[in-house]
């Protein structure tokens, strides 16, 4: 689990900077400025997942259940809250379903804030 963590947590990042340059070049003759703030948050925030994955999977054992849960729920949320925004982001030039996939942003962050919580117990437990 822990080249896991790292392994995706480069991945994010790397697709966040790809992205977040896509947004800035490529997106702002294609969606409304209002779609485009939007699109730029879900890619801040998966930024900031690539950053707490990288630093999780250096600073935990990944011997216990909830070691892991923490990696785990920050990546799933990660990918719900980002990937249903960028979805969202096109909903003007696709037909995306926004009844569908709006209702799963807030489950994705709900996740993240978790494994948040989750990393916060987990430091204070341990006296780190």
């Amino acid at each position: 689990m822990k080249n896991t963590t790292l392994i995706i947590g480069a991945v994010y990042g790397l697709l966040s900077v790809i992205l977040g340059a896509f947004g800035a070049h490529a997106l702002k003759k294609v969606i409304s400025v209002e779609k485009l703030i939007s699109f730029e948050t879900g890619v801040r925030y998966q930024m900031y997942a690539a950053l707490f994955l990288l630093i999780v999977g250096y600073i935990l054992k990944f011997e216990t259940p909830s070691e892991k849960w923490i990696s785990i729920l920050m990546i799933a949320g990660t990918f719900i809250f980002s990937v249903t925004i960028y979805l969202l982001a096109f909903s003007e030039v696709a037909a995306i379903p926004t009844k569908i996939i709006g209702p799963l942003t807030p489950l994705g962050g709900l996740l993240m804030i978790i494994s948040w919580a989750m990393l916060i117990f987990y430091l204070v437990k341990n006296k780190i």
